[in-house]
């Protein structure tokens, strides 16, 4: 009863994009890997997942789907090729994006990172960050930083691990927002809003999505740590995002799925989502998920640079399960 749930993010044409740096999967690869993963599995529904949570039978060798964040790709991309072969999608839009139009702080890092040099990026935010330490904020010596968050992981080098920990969690809440916002207008030098509208998918597309049998699912409001929150925060978020999404008509409030933003969760979240209709949720811990012995809400997943034409990463999870965080 092992599903192998595949994480997507980017999918485009890199050659021909403004940030060709940007880190995603190539258009051509995408469909090469689609040719695979349809001769080498069973490409199921989220419906067919969670029909096996509850004892139903899975097709041997079954895969999944799953692109996260509601990129415009995934419209104009993605959709049109699933469609055509007949394959579902499952989509995780964080609702914030639907709402307001806003730019991601997890996407204002991508594109700074794509369109500036990591050396230059690197030292702009270590000279933000000694400013930090002359006011009234509360900020570790720059060194004790790099030697606790300069670790790099299977996707990203220490000084980009640095850079996304930095204006990701560490820096005091209320100032990373500010810095990557004069850094995004530093490296990349477009107007937020208009950037914005041209990242994200928006209501109705998801809906013609939805009407030609693509699943959507929760990606929390504003796609924060939700591990990392108090209670009253991160019931607020999945609450605004559970009930805009409802309204819309995009998700059943009474029976959703959850993929936590950055694999990010703690048990007072799993409990709150358990409460509030959630039946399953998908982190970004790497390996295959099994529905007889992974937790419901805790589902694993392997990420797209895990499979052929990337590499075949895939095989190694075959009767092991390992952790990484997810590559925003």
């Amino acid at each position: 009863m092992r599903i192998h749930i595949v994480m997507y993010h980017y999918i485009r044409d890199m050659g021909r994009s403004r940030y060709p740096s940007i880190k995603g999967l190539e258009t051509l690869h995408f469909k090469k890997q689609l040719e695979f993963l349809c001769s080498n599995f069973t490409i199921i529904r989220m419906e067919d997942m969670l029909a096996a949570l509850e004892g139903a039978k899975l097709p041997e060798n079954a895969a999944l789907l799953t692109f996260d964040d509601g990129y415009i790709d995934h419209y104009l991309t993605v959709f049109p090729l699933l469609d055509n072969m007949g394959i579902q999608g499952s989509f995780f839009p964080p609702s914030t994006v639907l709402q307001t139009g806003k730019l991601l702080d997890v996407n204002r890092i991508h594109f700074i990172l794509a369109a500036g040099d990591t050396t230059d990026i690197y030292r702009s935010l270590l000279d933000e960050i000694e400013f930090l330490r002359g006011t009234e904020f509360s900020v570790p010596d720059v060194q004790e930083l790099i030697r606790v968050h300069s670790i790099p992981n299977r996707f990203d080098s220490g000084d980009v691990i640095f850079i996304k920990r930095m204006l990701q969690t560490v820096l005091p809440e209320q100032k990373r927002g500010m810095i990557a916002e004069k850094l995004f207008q530093r490296f990349v030098g477009v107007n937020e809003a208009v950037f914005s509208r041209e990242l994200y998918m928006d209501v109705s597309q998801l809906t013609v999505m939805k009407r030609h049998g693509m699943f959507i699912g929760l990606h929390g409001g504003d796609h924060g740590w939700l591990g990392n929150m108090k209670q009253n925060e991160y019931e607020a978020d999945i609450s605004k995002a559970l009930d805009f999404m409802d309204s819309e008509g995009l998700v059943d409030k009474k029976a959703w799925v959850m993929n936590y933003p950055y694999g990010s969760w703690s048990d007072g979240v799993v409990n709150y989502i358990r409460k509030n209709g959630c039946q399953a949720g998908l982190t970004t811990e790497v390996a295959v998920a099994d529905v007889l012995t992974h937790k419901r809400l805790l589902l694993p997943r392997l990420d797209t640079n895990d499979f052929p034409p990337k590499s075949k990463n895939y095989t190694n999870f075959q009767n092991h399960r390992n952790t990484a965080t997810e590559i925003t």
